[in-house]
This record gives structure tokens, sequence and C-alpha cells, in this order.
């Protein structure tokens, strides 16, 4: 077992956008959210590389901040 610990997108703004269901600050699902810790490296790899196109495609509809 290694002493590294597991890096995680998460940047604490935990906002699910509706009409996607992906966090408004990191781009994940509730569902990748929720299994994170126990998904296998290469999984976390393949989800973090698929966030920038995420987090691009919610801020082109305007979803960029946390509503008042």
């Amino acid at each position: 077992m290694s002493d590294t610990p597991i890096k995680t997108p998460c940047v604490k703004v935990c906002i699910v956008d509706p009409l996607s269901s992906l966090c408004i600050g990191c781009g994940r699902s509730l569902q990748e959210i929720g299994g994170w810790l126990s998904m296998s490296p290469a999984r976390r790899e393949t989800i973090v590389s698929a966030l920038p196109a995420r987090l691009k495609a919610l801020r082109a509809r305007g979803v960029d901040r946390v509503p008042d």
C-alpha cells in the first residue's frame, strides 16, 4: 500500500449543474465524486483527463459561478 495521497480534482465548489449533472467546480458527476476513493488510479486519470472539456462546456453555457 502506498502512502501517497489520492489526488482529487475537488476545488471545494460543490454545486451540481442540473442540466449536465456535473459539479461546476471540478466537472465530475455525483457518481464519480462518490466513487472516487474506490476507483483505480487508471480510472481516476481517465476522468481527470476529461475534466477540462467538461468544464469548458459548462462555461460555454454560462455555468461558471455560484448562483446568488
